[in-house]
This record gives C-alpha cells, sequence and structure tokens, in this order.
C-alpha cells in the first residue's frame, strides 16, 4: 500500500507528499521540516506523522496555532483514508491507493450483504420503518441529502443517531431554533494572540457542519438566513468564512427533520432549499403490533450494542458502485417524462396537472429517479434498471418539487396524490 499527504491552501492542492511505513515525517515552517508549509500560523515543527497500517497517526509538536480533527483541538489523533486534519489553518489530506478494482457484479453483492447487515442492526433499535430504512440507505449510498417528515414520537433522532452508528461515521445534531445564526452552523473566526510574534490572528472555528451526518432538527424552526447557511454545505460541499473556503470531508450528508403539524412559529423551507433533498421521506404511525413492541422495548433497563458494519472509505466506494450502473435508454425516458409531465407550463400536459399543479419538478428531480432506482436494484443485488424501480422511489423523490394550486389545496389534494396519478397515467416508452 502507497499512502501520501495532500498539503491544500484554500481548498486546491499545492504540494503532494508521500509517506513511507516506519518513518516520521515533520510538518514545520521552516526548511528542515520534511514538510513545508510556508504559513504564518505554521510553527517551525508543528507535527509529527507516520503510517499505523493503513491510518495515518498525527502528533501535534507543542505547536503554538494547534492540530485540528474533525473541527477539534488535539494532542495526537489517527485517520482514515480521504480524511482531512489542519495544521494551524492549513487542510492536509491523507490518501492511500484504493483497493484493487472488483468487478461490478461482485460489488453489488457486497453491498447487498452490507445492506442486509445494516437491517439487521437498524431492526435492534428502531420497531417496524422498514420503508424509511430504506429510503435512508438509498439517500447515504446515492450520496444525497433527506428530508425526513413526522408528528413527535415517531423517532426520527433516533434513527438518525443509529444510522450514523452502524456506519462509523460522525455526526453532531444542530437543534434549529428561532435565534440561531449562520456562524453558529457554518463556523466562525475568532482573534487568538499568536505567542511567538505576540501578534493577534484570526482563527477559524469550525462549526457542526464539520462532520459526516449532520442532524438538522426541526429545520423549519429557524429563520430562512440561518436555514440558507446549510445551501451551500449541501450542494458544494464547502464553507466560506471569512473570505476563505473549507472543504467538508467526504462522505457528507445533512439529514433534516420536521414536525408537519404545529405550524405557528416555524418558517416553510424555500423551494430552493427543498430542492436540494434527494428524498423526502414521511415517518408514519407504527401499526399496533409495532407499537406494542415499541412499549415493550421502550419501558425495560435492557440495552442494546449496535455494530459497525460499514466505514466511511467503504460508503465512497458504493457511492462511485451506484452511478456506475448502467441504465437502459427508456427507462431514463420514463423518467425524464415522468418529471415533464409534473409541469403545468407544457403544451401537452394533463388537464388535471394544469388545475392541481402551480409548479412542477426540475431536472434535479429526473436526476434523482435515475440516481435513486440505480441504489435501489443494488441494494436488492440486481443490476438491471426496470421502470418499476423508478416508479418505486418516485414518491419520496418528487413529493417536495412540485407545488399545488389553491384549488389542489381547497380540495385536500397532496402532492402524493398528484404523482400517483401521473404513475398511472404515464405510458413507458419502447424497448429499443
Amino acid at each position: 500500500m502507497s499512502a501520501r499527504l495532500i498539503v491544500l491552501l484554500d481548498g486546491s492542492p499545492t504540494q503532494t507528499v508521500p509517506i513511507e511505513a516506519d518513518k516520521k515525517l515533520v510538518i514545520g515552517r521552516e526548511e528542515t521540516a520534511d514538510i513545508v508549509i510556508s504559513d504564518d500560523m505554521v510553527s517551525t515543527k508543528h507535527a509529527e506523522v507516520e503510517l499505523d497500517g493503513d491510518q495515518l497517526l498525527i502528533r501535534d509538536l507543542g505547536s503554538t496555532n494547534h492540530t485540528f480533527y474533525d473541527g477539534e483541538r488535539i494532542t495526537t489523533a489517527t485517520i482514515s483514508d480521504g480524511e482531512r486534519f489542519v495544521v494551524g489553518q492549513v487542510d492536509v489530506r491523507f490518501e492511500t491507493d484504493e483497493e484493487e478494482a472488483l468487478d461490478i457484479e461482485t460489488q453489488i453483492e457486497q453491498l447487498q450483504a452490507v445492506s442486509g447487515q445494516l437491517r439487521t442492526e437498524f431492526a435492534k433499535v428502531i420497531v417496524g420503518q422498514k420503508a424509511v430504512l430504506n429510503e435512508l440507505l438509498i439517500t447515504v449510498f446515492a450520496g444525497g441529502h433527506a428530508l425526513l417528515e413526522g408528528v413527535p414520537g415517531l423517532a426520527k433522532t433516533l434513527i438518525i443517531s443509529t444510522l450514523s452508528r452502524m456506519l462509523s461515521l460522525d455526526f453532531k445534531r444542530i437543534q434549529f431554533t428561532p435565534d440561531l445564526m449562520p456562524s453558529d452552523i457554518t463556523g466562525t473566526n475568532v482573534i487568538e494572540e499568536d505567542h511567538t510574534t505576540g501578534k493577534r490572528v484570526t482563527v477559524f472555528v469550525a462549526g457542526p457542519v464539520f462532520t459526516n451526518i449532520v442532524l438538522a432538527d426541526e429545520i423549519n424552526r429557524t429563520p430562512p438566513k440561518t436555514q440558507a447557511a446549510l445551501l451551500q454545505a449541501m450542494q458544494e460541499h464547502e464553507v466560506s468564512a471569512g473570505g476563505k473556503t473549507y472543504k467538508l470531508d467526504a462522505p457528507f450528508f445533512v439529514l433534516a427533520t420536521q414536525n408537519p403539524i404545529d405550524q405557528e412559529g416555524t418558517y416553510p423551507l424555500p423551494e430552493a432549499q427543498k430542492d436540494r433533498f434527494l428524498m423526502n421521506i414521511l415517518i408514519g404511525y407504527p401499526d399496533r403490533d409495532e407499537e406494542e413492541g415499541i412499549v415493550e422495548h421502550t419501558t425495560t433497563n435492557e440495552s442494546v450494542e449496535i455494530d459497525s458494519i460499514c466505514d466511511g472509505r467503504a460508503l465512497i466506494r458504493f457511492q462511485r458502485l451506484i452511478r456506475d450502473i448502467p441504465v437502459s435508454k427508456h427507462v431514463t425516458g420514463y423518467a425524464v417524462d415522468l418529471v415533464r409531465a409534473t409541469r403545468p407550463t407544457e403544451s401537452d400536459a394533463l388537464e388535471f396537472v394544469k388545475e392541481q399543479v402551480s409548479w412542477g419538478a426540475g431536472p434535479r428531480a429526473s436526476q434523482a429517479l435515475i440516481l435513486c432506482a440505480k441504489c435501489q436494484v443494488a441494494l436488492d443485488g440486481r443490476m438491471n434498471v426496470s421502470t418499476d424501480d423508478v416508479r418505486r422511489v418516485a414518491l419520496p423523490v418528487m413529493r417536495h418539487r412540485i407545488l399545488c394550486s389553491f384549488r389542489a389545496e381547497a380540495e385536500g389534494i397532496t402532492t402524493d396524490d398528484i404523482v400517483s396519478r401521473l404513475i398511472e397515467e404515464i405510458p413507458e416508452r419502447a424497448t429499443q
């Protein structure tokens, strides 16, 4: 195995340094260092790194401006392939060679096995909610974000925290409130004294968005300015603060929750932000047997241990696999036809769409339908994507991308009703 460190300035790589086993490298500002970073925030001898198997061991050497990992100051830390640490204010990424390439069928078999193990572990904590877990797994392995909606007490937060434990990913929860500020999410610059020069310098303190899974709890409880702070992170996987851009480590997901009732004092998500969620997952009430099981499991002293099934590196590999799955042209065409049929301004729009829809879904919906359909077949251990797979994911993909007309709302018609009717009426294209 070969490994390397990549020094990043303003998000762009400036130097790549190979790392050999059983050899320690010193990072510092002076030419005597093994890895020289010419930055005032970097000490003469700032940190020391060495390989520890397929991971990287980092030691801070008593630096003035410290070494950070995952937004926290460290003296020692161990990181894995693809992760970053910060020397002063400079990002350094650790990379190793990828595993030997496997054929796509073998990789799909591996993903199906991982999916089965995840479902087994999930059932230890959550009673029922199999459809919710399936849609969450699609979101995660497709590399998207999800908006979960459900009334209080349906374990939305527990579902997401359990998922992060099964995937060995860092997890942070942000409780959205009316007084939450954008800097509370992204981070802020603070003034500190540089003990070496005696000058005051600004240091970026990373916010909770610098993690793998962000739980944005009750996202509709905070004003639009703060909601918008997530937009750049969700779309670009980066954060801008103080004139600098900071990359977020992969994998990165925003899993947001909102309460569909008790809307007083809430701020509905703008359409532009809703569109950035790959799926809108609805969590309903459990049935009678499931509710009895919930009561039995949660009113005892029994504790459950969750096993880690998949790590970040494997997850990224599976995300690449999903995009390698081929799709027939008639399936792609059907997904596009289904999305275009939601637009009342189209010349061939159905009459009920003109009456019940104010605004239809955009091209992101077509992309999401195909990506989620690919992910669904892979989780099932298949390779061939069919129109049935597109229909299977259509509701969670499209329900939040359509705006009902006033007439539809007055008649109690929902976006789910509109999508379900379109699924029945839009014909498939002929197989070529």
